[in-house]
């Protein structure tokens, strides 16, 4: 394990308020794992970005001409990302699990983390109201004259069935998966990974972009205007969540204290 790791593990902890914690080799491969997967998960994101903006370039070039090919281009990188995100999650479970298998002991005290809690309900009515209002919006698009919006709409409703399938698995395992202690200071840490975890996962940045199919009409409409407004009103309300929803290190301290008050 590198320093920079046990470095960033201690930053971690004194970030949430466990300063009694120390910064173990264990903790710090678990948060390495976490933050080179959420590194390439920025990776996969902005590559799907860059792949729209040129498919969207390619067919007003070709005055929409090769709006099929583009479609299916986009299509398949989508399939590929949603892929590439659980394949980075089962990652992440992989190195939770090898971490697990070297505690000389584990704390056998169960912590029950709902959705009510991890993620919490701002995050949870946050992600459903943004697969609705993306939902709605596909499905109107559906019925445009336009044939590439009609195409991007039926893609934007496969890829937001995919990224809510892969949204509930996700999050069934974050609530569901052992505890990886050894005391009451690494359990503390252990709540706060998983509900970082959890709030993670039903952020629904892949649904942000994926609106912006919507955009490769060769028409002007209402649909632009809607895919741009979505994303920005998805991106304040975000960030409203992430400001007014109570700090992980609250949680954990909530959900450990009948743990530790019965030692």
């Amino acid at each position: 394990m590198s320093s920079v790791d046990l470095d960033r593990a201690g930053e971690w902890l004194a970030r949430h308020g466990l300063v009694d914690a120390r910064p173990t080799p264990l903790l710090a491969g678990r948060l390495a794992a976490r933050h080179r997967a959420r590194t390439a998960d920025n990776v996969l994101m902005a590559a799907l970005l860059v792949a729209a903006a040129l498919a969207l370039a390619t067919v007003r070039m070709t005055d929409g001409r090769a709006s099929g090919t583009a479609m299916l281009l986009l299509a398949g990188l989508m399939v590929v990302v949603v892929l590439a995100k659980l394949l980075l999650d089962w990652w992440v479970r992989r190195v939770d699990r090898h971490a697990a298998a070297t505690l000389p002991r584990r704390v056998t005290h169960p912590v029950q983390l709902g959705w009510r809690v991890a993620p919490g309900l701002p995050y949870a009515v946050f992600a459903v109201a943004v697969f609705a209002a993306s939902t709605v919006l596909a499905l109107s698009a559906v019925t445009a004259r336009d044939s590439t919006i009609r195409s991007g709409a039926v893609i934007l409703l496969i890829g937001l069935a995919g990224v809510a399938a892969g949204i509930v698995v996700q999050l069934h395992d974050v609530l569901t998966r052992p505890v990886v202690a050894e005391d009451e200071d690494s359990l503390a840490a252990d709540v706060v990974m998983r509900v970082e975890d959890a709030r993670e996962r039903v952020a629904p940045s892949v649904v942000w972009a994926m609106p912006g199919l919507l955009l490769l009409g060769d028409s002007l409409g209402w649909w632009y205007a809607a895919a741009i407004i979505l994303v920005l009103a998805a991106s304040i309300a975000f960030h409203l969540v992430r400001t007014r929803a109570a700090p992980a290190r609250v949680v954990a301290g909530q959900v450990t204290r009948p743990v530790t008050s019965a030692r």
